[in-house]
């Protein structure tokens, strides 16, 4: 019986390893699979690095200021894509292009310098920088790496003569002016025409400086036209002298460049100035988008890069109005500032009735227009 039993045992323990045998393999474990590889950022982008060559101070009051101002709406416009460089005082002279060469070395791939006198020596920089896009305010020169840029002010400067034309109680407008070149004559002959506009009687008495910046010579200027007799003066100068030496004397003053109202507020009535800041702003977007070319710009009142600064209380009664009128058509298209008959100071016709002057006329215009007492040397 025992035997019997032990058999039996031995084969259920046989049977249960063929089973064992004949059952299926388990599947090998799958190997972990590697961790996901954490998702990489794409490398930031260099900021472009922008610099600004100025014949005066970024706090001048004017011409300088509002350049700089220009400067700031380009970074605020452009956060940190850009980096923006400055120069004070960079004279029109051969230490220019010293400057210029020094904001390339500095790592500035776009440079505008915004004197006229600069302009010979933003052109050789930039034959020598190939590379870096150049910007001259005010010239006529360009090359293929630099551009010439700035504005039709005469449309401005007519606006403010028509204001003015209208102040004035004796017909004597008084104009404090840099230096004999187109520009600034250009700007001379808008006034008056703006002021002749509303008073034909009026006169403008024109007294050089020969400086773009320099309050004291700006303020005797100013002074030998109130002594001359005038009332209202304006100015194509960087600072706010003029305005000063008006309220000193108790008449008006037109400003320039910036709505500076705060330096003679018993003075003054307003003032042509510019707005940069779109322009810089737009260029160097181009620039990084890759649109850039050789182009000069020659903005004005209808896109925004110039306009007359809001009239004070100071202003005479019609003044505004007339101001709104002329500027509506000059944003239309219906007013040329230069269109004819335009008489020279001799009475010779310059513009014909019917005909205004060409944009080629307006660059190099040599002449002042009649109703200004003045010389150009």
């Amino acid at each position: 019986m025992k035997k019997t039993i032990s058999l039996l045992l031995v084969l259920v323990l046989v049977f249960a390893a063929m089973l064992t045998g004949c059952a299926p393999k388990p599947e090998p474990a799958a190997p972990a699979a590697p961790d996901a590889a954490a998702p990489t950022e794409a490398p930031k982008a260099e900021p472009i690095k922008v610099g600004f060559a100025y014949i005066g101070s970024a706090k001048d009051g004017g011409y300088t200021q509002a350049h700089d101002e220009g400067r700031l709406y380009l970074e605020e416009q452009l956060g940190d894509k850009v980096v923006t460089l400055f120069k004070e005082g960079v004279p029109e002279s051969s230490e220019c292009e010293k400057v210029l060469n020094d904001l390339v070395d500095q790592g500035c791939t776009v440079i505008f310098a915004n004197s006229f006198g600069h302009m010979d020596f933003v052109e050789k920089a930039a034959k020598a920088h190939p590379d870096v896009k150049f910007y001259h305010c005010s010239g006529y020169k360009s090359g293929p790496n630099f551009n010439n840029y700035f504005g039709a002010m005469e449309q401005a400067r007519y606006l403010a003569g028509i204001v003015a034309g209208l102040r004035t109680q004796n017909n004597q407008l008084g104009y404090v002016a840099a230096f004999e070149i187109p520009e600034v004559v250009r700007g001379i002959n808008a006034y008056t025409l703006g002021a002749q506009s509303v008073n034909p009687n009026v006169t403008v008495k024109v007294n050089w400086t020969h400086t773009w910046y320099d309050p004291a010579k700006e303020k005797e200027a100013a002074k030998a036209l109130l002594d001359a007799g005038c009332d209202v003066l304006a100015q194509h100068q960087d600072t706010t002298a003029t305005q000063q030496a008006a309220e000193e004397k108790g008449v008006w003053a037109i400003g320039y460049d910036l709505d500076t109202r705060e330096s003679a507020p018993k003075a003054y009535l307003t003032a042509p100035v510019w707005h940069w800041g779109k322009f810089y702003a737009s260029e160097v977007q181009r620039i990084l988008d890759g649109n850039w070319k050789q182009e000069n710009y020659y903005g004005d009142m209808k896109d925004g890069m110039i306009d007359l600064a809001p009239l004070t209380a100071n202003a005479p009664e019609g003044a505004q109005a007339a101001v709104d009128k002329a500027k509506a058509a000059i944003i239309d298209g219906s007013l040329n500032v230069f269109a004819g008959p335009i008489k020279d100071q001799t009475g010779a016709v310059k513009v014909p009735e019917g005909s205004a002057m060409t944009f080629d006329e307006m660059m190099s215009v040599d002449w002042f227009v009649q109703g200004v007492e003045g010389k150009i040397k």
